[in-house]
């Protein structure tokens, strides 16, 4: 009985010794947990604390670069940050030492600004970069850190961003004012003069490209206030979204500018003329321009470039109640030889609408093809055709382009068909498929500055590059190049015959000289000679139909342009 009362006695010590070390021990670890997160709580007090201190320290730091960057300043902090090293530099050296970056330029909003100075224009559209380009650019250019934010100009834009880069909101500009006049447009007896004014100016362009970046997606929108020849009329030249996480493809979705002959895929602010040759204008407009429905995609390499678009309407065409227009683009341009001194382009661009819309209930569908000579001047359109009852259009062509050291060649030549659909009942000049053709040859020189190259992400030549910004007093004045173009369009179809199509026929021959101060502003000077044919005139019961097609005359005009 001792035995077994001493056992059990053991027994519930360690027991009761056990409940009690547990007890201490939840006890301790509840205690534990608790300093743990008091100490997490200081922890990010302090981290919030620091991270303000940072950003403080930041924006002096910025204050103090934007009014100590002199020579004599920066001479004196490279002797202090050698000396902290223990090796004494000389005045001679100090003064070769940049404190802030290797152009000598800082870091700070002025410097940023200053780097954007130099480069080609921006573009007139969105951005369609990829999230890693994108921080490529923001690294090359360098940006403005602010608290977790950065400030910067990636490719000449303003642009805030995540440090990270992986959200970002840019904003641009391109802003094309003309002005400018036509000489000897007197008309003949019994016509009219049309609107060539003497002197005139028109709000060619007014585009603010706004980009909403969240990494490999991009949405853009851009508005445009000066559309066309319409001075002050407001409308939309892009609405899209894009994704860009493929190597070298951005897909697009939305209202946007299919890319269809060489001098489409080119910015506006890279043009070499004002305007683009008749026939490329023309040829673009019958399934893609300006603010066309479209879903599609463009991959680009260092050697080839290729884009496809299914296409609707234009943005406000759609016809209620009636068939919306159809078609599609396709572009592949290649570069079989390159070196330091050449470029060797060549492309086929097609195009089609499968079908043109329906505007009316008559069910009659037609096809408009007209075009300015090649200044947008004018509200007169010396060259047009109207084509009844089509049941689709297509066109296609080569492109053939060449750079040699400042000298760039290209040209382009279109074919366009029209078939006509099924109104077997119609008229004779509503059946039979109607022909047009044109084509351009264009030649361009850079005088100084930095000649055009080939942009790859665009399958066409890039304008002028601005090495050194204006600056008279050190001898720098910016890019000046001139150029040449020759182009003829002819709307002329079945001349011979029933179904005659009398369009006319322009004949173009354009000198132009284009200066870039900085790659943000471009002056430009144009000069046009045109001669269109009167083919278009016509009679009606024997009486003749004078109107203002058969004209040979001038123009000079300039433009302004600012781009962001």
């Amino acid at each position: 009985m001792i035995r077994r009362s001493a056992v059990s006695l053991l027994l519930g010590s360690s027991a009761l010794w056990g409940a009690s070390s547990f007890h201490q021990a939840h006890a301790a670890s509840a205690s534990d947990a608790q300093q743990i997160q008091a100490l997490q709580r200081e922890m990010q007090e302090m981290r919030r604390e620091m991270s303000g201190q940072i950003s403080m320290l930041r924006q002096r730091l910025v204050r103090a670069e934007a009014h100590s960057n002199t020579p004599a300043a920066n001479a004196a902090q490279a002797r202090r940050v050698a000396a902290s090293k223990g090796e004494p530099l000389p005045d001679s050296y100090a003064r070769d030492i940049h404190i802030g970056g290797d152009s000598g330029m800082g870091t700070g909003m002025g410097s940023l600004m200053k780097r954007a100075d130099l480069g080609t224009p921006p573009s007139d559209r969105g951005v369609t970069s990829s999230w890693e380009s994108f921080r490529a650019a923001t690294e090359k250019d360098e940006a403005l850190h602010l608290g977790g934010m950065m400030v910067g100009f990636p490719g000449g834009r303003p642009t805030i961003s995540s440090d990270d880069g992986m959200y970002a909101m840019s904003i641009g500009l391109a802003f094309h004012e003309d002005i400018g006049g036509f000489m000897g447009m007197s008309p003949r007896a019994g016509e009219k003069k049309g609107d060539y004014e003497g002197l005139t100016e028109n709000a060619r362009r007014l585009r603010i490209p706004i980009s909403f970046r969240y990494k490999n997606w991009i949405a853009n929108i851009t508005p445009d206030f000066g559309s066309s020849n319409a001075d002050g009329s407001a409308t939309l030249y892009e609405a899209n979204l894009n994704y860009a996480g493929f190597h070298n493809t951005v897909i697009t979705a939305g209202y946007f500018q299919p890319r269809v002959t060489e001098e489409d895929s080119e910015s506006s602010n890279e043009f070499e003329m004002m305007e683009r040759p008749a026939i490329t204008d023309i040829v673009r407009n019958i399934a893609a321009g300006d603010a066309r429905m479209s879903v599609g995609a463009l991959h680009y390499g260092k050697r080839w470039w290729i884009a496809g678009y299914l296409t609707g309407q234009s943005y406000g065409k759609r016809a209620a109640g009636y068939d919306s227009q159809t078609g599609g683009t396709f572009r592949v341009a290649g570069r079989p030889y390159v070196s330091k001194d050449i470029d060797v382009h060549v492309g086929v661009s097609a195009i089609s609408a499968f079908k043109v819309a329906q505007a009316t209930a008559s069910d009659d569908r037609s096809a408009t093809f007209a075009e300015q000579p090649e200044v947008d001047l004018t509200t007169t359109k010396l060259l047009s055709a109207t084509v009844g009852n089509v049941g689709s259009i297509w066109s296609a062509g080569p492109e053939l382009g060449f750079r040699w050291k400042r000298l760039v060649l290209k040209g382009e030549y279109y074919n366009i068909g029209v078939t006509r659909g099924n109104n077997s009942g119609g008229s004779a000049a509503d059946q039979g498929t109607v022909n047009f053709t044109g084509y351009y040859g264009a030649a361009n020189y850079t005088i100084f500055g930095k000649p055009r190259s080939y942009n790859i992400k665009e399958g066409a030549f890039a304008a002028p590059g601005v090495d050194h910004a204006f600056d008279p007093a050190n001898g720098y004045w910016g890019a000046l190049e001139v150029s040449a173009r020759y182009s003829v369009t002819d709307l002329n179809s079945n001349l011979n015959s029933a179904n005659a199509i009398r369009g006319g026929q322009q004949t173009v021959w354009s000198a132009g000289l284009n200066w870039y101060p900085n790659r943000h502003f471009r002056f430009m000077l144009d000069f046009n000679h045109f001669i269109v044919s009167d083919d278009n005139k016509a009679s009606s019961g024997g009486t003749a139909l004078y109107d203002i097609m058969g004209r040979h005359g001038n123009s000079v005009a300039g433009r302004i342009q600012a781009a962001f």
